[in-house]
């Protein structure tokens, strides 16, 4: 016999019996259906992660290897399948509404988990941490994006990084305080230490529409002694006789920057660190034209697995920049 329960129908005032298969079946009709709750797909996610990195569909299609038309498609159903608007879009950029950025710490949080597990069993022994040097405008301009790619492929190395001018940075090396180095060589004469991985041209750089490059003397912004841009630059201006004066003496590229456009001075910088606010200034300003400089990757004499990995990362970075250089 079916064990019974009681329960007391208040409008009536009396006692109603039912049986144990009639009481599972009033609780279950009193829970409302509810659907599974869909899975993130991390490839998606990683599409929405270089967007909001980016802030343009375009510039993250090609750093997902996918067209334009199917990351929106992508963004289109992550959208639709978490009930939420994640972009604002307009004509030339795109921003993170407030799900949006919600869902970008989630995003990063799985694809960095994903990332530590899978590389737990394909590349058990690939861990430990690295010591690498850079001077201080390639660590501000070039190795946060190298590091950060290698982090996502390589989870469980630890790259410490030193900054330091490249002189000290190579007695760094010789006293084995790092296990890579990335220094900054004049191409002539020609140097031995480690291998070429980017030759950049050096510019004199000045403000947009400004008026430094005029005066007399020339105001410059530069570094101290041992600096390869400063040694280039004044050796050019020496042999052309053109008189200057350092206005702006740092060692960090952001306050010389700074400083050009501020048209304080000009500066020996990089071609690829010109901005909008920027322009070119040579010949035709009365300016010398300035040589190339080399990027070199020193290495350690005894390399394990992590240090490798790490010199191929940064081989692969430079090589993929001289290619954007090229087109």
């Amino acid at each position: 016999m079916n064990e019974r329960y009681r329960r007391v129908d208040f409008q009536s005032n009396k006692m109603i019996w039912k049986s144990n298969s009639e009481k599972l079946k009033d609780v279950t009709m009193s829970i409302p259906f509810r659907r599974p709750i869909p899975l993130l797909d991390n490839d998606v996610l990683r599409t929405f992660v270089a967007i909001a990195e980016t802030g343009n569909f375009s510039t993250a299609a090609e750093a997902v290897y996918r067209t334009p038309s199917a990351v929106s498609m992508q963004i289109k159903k992550l959208e639709e399948q978490l009930g939420a608007t994640l972009f604002l879009r307009d004509a030339r950029s795109v921003s993170l509404t407030q799900h949006g950025e919600v869902l970008l710490s989630y995003a990063r949080n799985i694809l960095a988990l994903s990332n530590e597990a899978v590389s737990r069993f394909i590349m058990p022994e690939l861990s430990g941490v690295v010591r690498l040097g850079a001077p201080e405008d390639i660590g501000e301009r070039l190795l946060p994006n190298i590091l950060k790619s290698f982090a996502e492929s390589f989870p469980s190395i630890m790259v410490d990084v030193t900054i330091d001018m490249s002189i000290g940075l190579k007695k760094r090396m010789e006293e084995q305080r790092l296990d890579l180095a990335l220094i900054n060589c004049a191409t002539r004469p020609l140097p031995t230490d480690g291998e070429i991985v980017f030759r950049e041209r050096l510019i004199w750089a000045g403000a947009k529409c400004g008026t430094a490059h005029r005066r007399d003397p020339l105001p410059i912004s530069i570094w101290e002694d041992g600096c390869i841009w400063r040694s280039e630059a004044l050796s050019q201006l020496d042999r052309m006789k053109r008189g200057y004066r350092v206005a702006f003496l740092s060692g960090h590229t952001m306050a010389q920057r700074a400083a050009v456009v501020s048209d304080l001075a000009i500066a020996p910088l990089p071609r690829s660190y010109v901005t909008d606010e920027m322009t070119i200034l040579g010949v035709q300003e009365g300016l010398p034209e300035l040589g190339s400089f080399d990027i070199r990757l020193l290495t350690a004499s005894q390399m394990n697995n992590p240090m490798r990995a790490v010199a191929d990362s940064i081989r692969f970075a430079f090589a993929e920049k001289a290619k954007a250089v090229a087109a």
